[in-house]
């Protein structure tokens, strides 16, 4: 991971590298607008189950006409984050295809690798598809992570207020829990998470199996094909070749399997994530307001409220097969370009730093 990041945060380092910082600010300023946006969203909530509460059909029509302005900014939000995204995906993607690209056919190092011990069979794969979804994922999860950060802080802040404490009798004693709304997100969240990792633990081994089987098969595939387009291709060769194919295909389906497995356990704590918090927000807050101590639109934001901290604090949970995923294209990339240095130092020559004149990708494809 090491290897990868010295040369894919060049994005960042290179000359050209203002319109990457640039996107990198505006992505954070849209995500804060996001949530000032949810947080106004969470407000209207009370809002508008509080007019409904005292039956005010006035202040109905104003929350309605309230909505509006409110639900146009988060779309234009919503839409600017897909752009700002795709656009520094499609950049980075550019930045670091162009430097591998380039390691990889200066100075007859294509011709070299196969000389080098390492994980570096089909290299032309890894820069294809394995740096699309290194750069890819990484600003998602990025982006994703910062925003579930952010509406933790903030709406951590509305439960502790809006829930306020709860008393509970035990053994002629009262034990009172400040903040019982926070705590029940919290001891929730730590459920969900841990199940994930308890049921999906090898979901990251499984994953790269996967890639390395694919890898596999297309490279059985190509010699399978060069041979046959060779001035020499003997009969009992390809015959050796297309069992090799035939090997490989059966170990991609069983990789492939393997994944379904993982999945599927990891697809059975989302799925009764997504219907149970929901139900657990309002469990926990309905004795407060069958005792008087909210109101119907208390209830509504606090339910609202506890549906987006747990789902900050299981942004782990949410993620997981993407981080996967892009940790298994992350060391494919991170294992050419580790053998691509191994090239160079057979040869005797130091490996040239990221951004120097002779390594340094070209500039981005706008």
């Amino acid at each position: 991971m090491k290897r990868f990041w010295t040369s894919a945060s060049g994005y960042w380092r290179a000359p050209n590298a203002g319109l990457a910082r640039a996107l990198t600010g505006l992505l954070l300023s849209i995500a804060l607008l996001q949530l000032l946006v949810q947080y106004s969203l969470n407000l209207w909530n009370r809002g508008f189950f509080d007019a409904i509460g005292r039956r005010d059909g006035v202040a109905l029509l104003e929350q309605t006409l309230l909505f509006v302005p409110l639900a146009a900014s988060s779309v234009a939000l919503a839409v600017a984050a897909v752009w700002g995204r795709m656009t520094m995906q499609r950049r980075w993607r550019a930045w670091l295809s162009e430097y591998v690209l380039h390691r990889w056919m200066t100075d007859d190092r294509w011709k070299r690798l196969q000389f080098v011990d390492g994980e570096h069979e089909n290299p032309e794969f890894r820069i294809a598809e394995d740096v699309r979804i290194a750069t890819d994922a990484p600003v998602d999860l990025a982006v994703g992570f910062l925003t579930s950060l952010l509406t933790a802080v903030t709406f951590i802040h509305v439960l502790w207020t809006v829930g306020g404490s709860m008393s509970f009798e035990l053994e002629g004693g009262l034990l009172i829990v400040p903040g019982y709304l926070v705590v029940g997100a919290l001891a929730y969240s730590v459920a969900v998470n841990g199940g994930i990792m308890l049921i999906a633990r090898k979901l990251t081994a499984v994953i790269e199996s996967r890639n390395r089987t694919e890898a596999r098969l297309r490279a059985a595939a190509g010699r399978l094909r060069e041979s046959a387009e060779g001035p020499a291709a003997v009969t009992s060769d390809s015959a050796v070749q297309r069992r090799g194919i035939t090997e490989a295909l059966h170990q991609v389906i069983s990789a492939w399997r393997a994944l379904c497995n993982q999945l599927m356990r990891v697809t059975i704590v989302s799925s009764a994530n997504s219907l149970l918090a929901p139900v657990v927000g309002l469990a926990l807050a309905v004795p407060q307001y069958l005792a008087g101590e909210l109101s119907l639109g208390e209830l509504a934001q606090a339910s609202a409220a506890f549906v987006l901290v747990s789902g900050a604090f299981n942004w782990i949970s949410d993620n997981y097969p993407r981080l996967a995923d892009w940790t298994s294209s992350a060391h494919r990339v991170a294992h050419l370009l580790l053998s691509l240095d191994q090239v160079d130092r057979d040869r005797g020559q130091p490996v040239a730093p990221v951004g120097s004149s002779n390594e340094r990708g070209s500039k981005a494809t706008p």
